[in-house]
């Protein structure tokens, strides 16, 4: 087995965090290779295909880790609506440390890019797709059908993702908790 590419990981990581910072369009190609530490030839040496290839790595990686803390949270929590309360906690306090300037790590990007660049769509549908299917399953443990388990994930998903933009945008994080607060309610009412 052949030694890790060296710079490819820092390279989508970097493309991550300036993507949702200040959004796909803004953020040039020297600006990654420079977050990532890496020379620029290496970004055409991974992603021969250009930013369009990195702005569907980007959204692909920060996808699993927003799935990968879904995931732990469902494991840890009782219910789907205790699920999404500790999620809109760590989404609050996410965006008060970045000073509200980050949004969701995939939103910024596909704003821009979807439906016009395949890559980054592609990539977008299915983290959304995994998201709503890791809600879904806590929503039928919880005894709701696999139908209203499937809208409802819809509607969570959703809604926090306008409450991320409405908190980036008031510079505070109310629309997260109003939001989060009025999701856990309808999902114990509903259970």
């Amino acid at each position: 087995m052949g030694a890790p590419p060296k710079h490819r990981t820092a390279i989508i990581e970097a493309a991550a965090r300036l993507f949702r910072r200040h959004g796909y369009a803004a953020t040039g190609i020297h600006e990654i290779a420079s977050l990532a530490g890496a020379p620029k030839g290496s970004l055409y040496h991974y992603f021969p295909h250009g930013k369009d290839e990195i702005g569907a790595a980007a959204v692909r990686y920060a996808g699993a880790k927003v799935a990968d803390t879904l995931r732990g949270l469902a494991d840890d929590t009782p219910s789907a609506a205790d699920l999404v309360r500790r999620y809109g906690g760590l989404l609050k306090g996410w965006m008060a440390q970045s000073n509200f300037r980050d949004g969701c790590p995939i939103t910024t990007t596909l704003l821009e890019t979807a439906p016009q660049l395949e890559g980054p769509t592609a990539a977008g549908r299915e983290a959304f797709a995994a998201w709503r299917g890791i809600i879904a399953a806590a929503l039928v443990r919880d005894g709701h059908a696999a139908a209203e388990a499937r809208r409802l994930s819809t509607l969570v998903i959703a809604a926090l993702e306008g409450a991320l933009i409405l908190a980036r945008v008031d510079g505070d994080g109310r629309a997260i908790a109003d939001v989060t607060a009025a999701l856990v309610n309808m999902l114990r009412s509903e259970a």
